[in-house]
């Protein structure tokens, strides 16, 4: 079995997805569940999870609704107000549903990043494990350090590290990323996608061997016992097609056992968002 554990659903408007400048005009357009089911099945891959793509619970509960739909989405990451004052009523809002299996903030849109850093969200992430939410980590490699901090005034609850922290792939740098990226995984209850990497190349010209070290440190850091395979599409159209990004990672992860490919193309995500 084949899991994609981070894609993105949208009705296009330009007030509400601003971040699509003009070098992505190809995703300013819907996509929604058809549109999955095309993707997957141009790469004989069998489900996937949705991920929040919009800060509002509005949206959290149309990718409920739209995985109540469709066999193929086996859970759904979305968003409540972790810093509010109603958190807990959101997330019970939502418990319920056996879909919703996490939460993810776009933390790389911080201003400084400080969030991390805030006693409430704290206290926001702190209600996530007595209800086995996965909380899902999105930052750029600049925050690793800081990000090793957050995960560890939370050591009970479950992270998943999105695109490998978005490396400095099409300046081809590694340090401190790969450093980082060995100190976070040193703590038992982070996971992390291999997902969302070629859109951090090199759009027009990236190759699997510019980005080769960071799947190869990923594998290395995390073992495919704590790595996952994601798109990030339809982000990921911006710089390829699904079945390029699928046959690239497929060869990236040839070498490896076939109880470990198992794990790491479903094993890991069943585990970690117990699916």
């Amino acid at each position: 079995m084949k899991i994609d554990t981070h894609h993105h659903f949208w009705k296009y408007n330009a007030a509400e997805y601003g971040w699509i400048g003009d070098d992505m005009k190809n995703l300013r357009r819907d996509f929604l569940a058809k549109d999955l089911r095309q993707a997957l099945a141009s790469a004989g891959v069998d489900a996937a999870i949705s991920v929040q793509a919009r800060e509002t619970v509005e949206e959290t509960r149309w990718l409920l609704e739209i995985a109540a739909a469709e066999p193929k989405i086996l859970g759904v990451v979305g968003w409540v107000e972790l810093a509010g004052p109603r958190v807990e009523a959101e997330l019970d809002r939502f418990v319920p549903d056996k879909k919703f299996k996490g939460v993810r903030h776009v933390l790389q849109a911080e201003p400084a990043n400080e969030l991390m850093d805030d006693s409430k969200f704290n206290d926001g992430i702190s209600k996530l494990a007595s209800r086995n939410l996965v909380y899902d980590i999105l930052i750029f490699e600049r925050h690793l350090k800081q990000a090793i901090a957050f995960v560890d005034r939370h050591p009970k609850q479950v992270f998943v590290l999105d695109h490998v922290a978005k490396p400095l792939i099409s300046a081809h740098v590694l340090e401190p990323w790969r450093r980082q990226m060995h100190e976070l995984a040193k703590r038992p209850n982070v996971y992390c996608k291999i997902s969302g990497m070629i859109t951090e190349a090199d759009w027009l010209h990236w190759s699997p061997a510019d980005l080769a070290p960071y799947i190869a440190t990923a594998i290395d850091a995390f073992t495919p016992r704590r790595l996952m395979f994601g798109s990030d599409w339809p982000v990921m159209l911006a710089a390829g097609n699904y079945r390029l990004w699928h046959d690239t990672v497929t060869r990236a992860v040839e070498a490896l056992t076939e109880e470990e490919r198992d794990r790491f193309w479903s094993g890991t995500a069943k585990e970690a968002y117990r699916l």
